[in-house]
This record gives structure tokens, C-alpha cells and sequence, in this order.
């Protein structure tokens, strides 16, 4: 899918984005690299619903829970961090 806005001029619906990392060098070197992406717009992007507008995650892959396991988006998942930095 296109990267942006389906509909552009068109209202959409935002939304509360809440994603974690690891507090250790690797975490953090993946942050600066995710605050980049952010500055890009390569975070986020606008996809249609049933016929209304939302901001969704885009292309890179957050952890989106601190548990459950890759299954659950979540940690433990030992190759997560090459994994997002290989999208970055």
C-alpha cells in the first residue's frame, strides 16, 4: 500500500501510538534512528476503514506491548531491534 494519505484534503480521525523499547544501547541507538524516521513522516500513515480516514502505524514494525511475545507484538522477541533496524 502507498505510503500517505488515501484521500488527501480529506479529514481523518487520529489516534492515541504508544510503542516501547529497551533501556540499553541498542534501544537507544533504535530510538534516535525511529525519531528520524518520525521527522521523515515514514511513522505513520492515513488508510480508509470503512469509508473514514485513520491514522495507522506505517511501515516500521513497534513493539506495541512491554509483554506476550512476538505473537502479541510484544517482548521477549530477541530480533526485534535488527529487525526494525534493518527497516530503518
Amino acid at each position: 500500500s502507498k505510503v500517505g494519505h488515501p484521500h488527501p484534503g480529506e479529514p481523518y480521525k487520529g489516534g492515541s501510538f504508544l510503542a516501547f523499547l529497551p533501556d540499553n544501547r541498542e534501544g537507544r541507538k533504535t530510538a534516535i534512528l525511529l525519531k528520524k524516521a518520525f521527522e521523515q513522516g515514514l511513522t505513520f500513515q492515513v488508510k480508509s476503514y470503512n469509508g473514514e480516514e485513520r491514522v495507522t502505524w506505517g511501515p516500521i514494525p513497534h513493539k506495541t506491548f512491554c509483554h506476550g511475545g512476538k505473537a502479541r507484538n510484544g517482548y521477549p522477541d530477541a530480533q526485534y531491534l535488527h529487525e526494525v533496524c534493518t527497516v530503518l
